[in-house]
């Protein structure tokens, strides 16, 4: 018994599978080369051709009309990239070859050719679909059914996440602006190669995750990929259909980040701050750096109302997750009014705009995650996280249309039409909450016991 406990936790590292940090550090790289290009994106496609860090000069509308249909592709592209690894190569390699080509992309964006910026965005779609989709199919795969440590594993995952991203924001997006769009582009392309890198030498922590079923000897592994839907099986990928219609509503809000809210930052903030200029890119990092932060702590709180019998399922969070980011659009609201009276408007509040979002992203992003692999069947698993990453898609481009619209509507009017409608959609699913949790026949009703046998394993050790 001792030399098992012991087995077990050579394979551990704070209490989680070491691979869960190997896929945390390649999605931290990841994320830090996508949101890196995705700080500077519309600002490179705005900036004026005869400036000295000169751009493609496109109108507002323009760039976030291209802006909306590539972050919507990037993340559609994952409904085939799952599909890929379920048939054909399981995610473990896919994850691989969608680095690859993620590593291509970047690099040929720093080329000043136009060939090379549509060229680039093609590789870069083509690669997101391969590895966002499957290495998130990966970290459910290191827990078993019923683990409760999964969720909390989520979030750790997540945290990485926006860890690339704020850096990104941050190293990219100040070299962007300021040495050149094309270096930024560049650099985003060399995050991306040490995040490969990294998963390389990784490997022997991934050996029993993300492997091909279809290649599988074992039976249980062969029954999953051949038998049918069970009824149960059946109503719980009925349940995260609907559960993605939170997720469209909340992305197309919370993507004004990088379109509407990204040119406010820049044309109507007012910047200075004791006599220096914040760059208008730095604003995305605050999302990121809010999620370092906060992370451990909302994960806690859940955790903690779950241990007192209150309610804290995936749902119920995703809903108030949903209910609270839209809120946070209220003080893009105040921001327009002070900007129609004044000219300009405060920085603080599109900190507390980002504050807001980034709360309510961490009740619905890492949840939806580890939600989608609580219920999807074993051998559809990868195909409905690329399902999730789709609708992140669709919202993407919703986001898109409604910063376009800002131009006729005005911001006043779509800020403050995004926050009510996401708290009255919110309030309106949570009246079906209890009917669609029904339908996950009690998936997470389950958890707790790998937990207490995990508490078992640290008392054996401390004896």
């Amino acid at each position: 018994m001792a030399n098992t406990v012991k087995a077990a936790h050579q394979k551990e590292l704070f209490g989680h599978p070491v691979g869960l940090y190997i896929l945390f550090f390649t999605e931290m790289w990841e994320r830090f080369s996508y949101y890196g290009m995705r700080a500077i994106f519309v600002l490179y496609l705005t900036a004026e051709t005869m400036d000295e860090n000169a751009g493609l000069g496109w109108s507002s509308g323009e760039a976030l009309s291209l802006y909306g249909w590539y972050t919507m592709l990037v993340y559609v592209a994952s409904i085939p990239g799952g599909w890929i690894a379920d048939k054909f190569l399981g995610q473990k390699k896919s994850v691989l070859f969608g680095g690859i080509l993620l590593v291509a992309g970047h690099s040929i964006l720093a080329i000043e050719q136009m060939w090379a910026w549509y060229s680039g965005l093609a590789l870069i779609i083509a690669g997101v679909g391969m590895l966002k989709p499957n290495i998130s199919t990966m970290v459910g795969g290191l827990y078993k059914q019923g683990d409760i440590r999964r969720d909390k594993g989520f979030t750790i995952f997540y945290i990485g996440i926006n860890l690339g991203a704020f850096l990104s924001s941050l190293v990219v997006g100040y070299v962007g602006e300021v040495h050149g769009w094309h270096y930024g582009f560049g650099l985003a392309g060399i995050g991306m190669a040490l995040g490969l890198l990294q998963y390389l030498l990784g490997q022997n922590y991934l050996k029993n995750v993300g492997n091909f079923l279809g290649k599988s000897e074992k039976v249980e592994d062969k029954e999953a990929m051949n038998k049918p839907l069970t009824k149960i099986e059946t109503d719980r990928i009925i349940v995260l259909l609907i559960s993605f219609l939170l997720v469209i509503v909340f992305w197309g809000a919370f993507e004004q980040a990088g379109g509407l809210m990204n040119i406010y930052a820049k044309e109507k903030t007012n910047r200075m701050l004791m006599g220096w200029e914040v760059p208008a890119s730095w604003f995305q990092s605050l999302n990121a750096m809010f999620i370092i932060f906060l992370g451990t702590s909302v994960a806690l709180f859940w955790a903690n109302r779950k241990l007192k019998g209150k309610v804290s399922s995936s749902l119920f969070k995703m809903i108030i997750g949903l209910i609270v980011m839209g809120t946070g659009f209220f003080f893009m609201t105040a921001a327009s009014m002070e900007f129609n009276s004044n000219g300009s408007s405060a920085m603080y509040w599109l900190v507390l705009a980002y504050l807001f979002h980034t709360v309510g992203e961490l009740c619905i992003s890492p949840v939806a995650l580890s939600f989608i692999t609580k219920l999807a069947p074993v051998k559809y698993g990868a195909l409905m996280m690329g399902v999730y990453f789709a609708m992140t898609g669709f919202g993407n481009k919703l986001a898109g249309l409604l910063g376009e619209w800002a131009e006729s509507q005005g911001e006043f009017a779509i800020f403050t039409g995004i926050a009510v409608f996401c708290v009255v959609f919110g309030l309106i699913v949570m009246i079906f909450r209890k009917p669609l949790e029904i339908l996950t026949h009690g998936v997470e009703d389950k958890e707790g016991t790998i937990h207490e046998e995990a508490e078992g394993f640290e008392l054996a050790d401390k004896e």
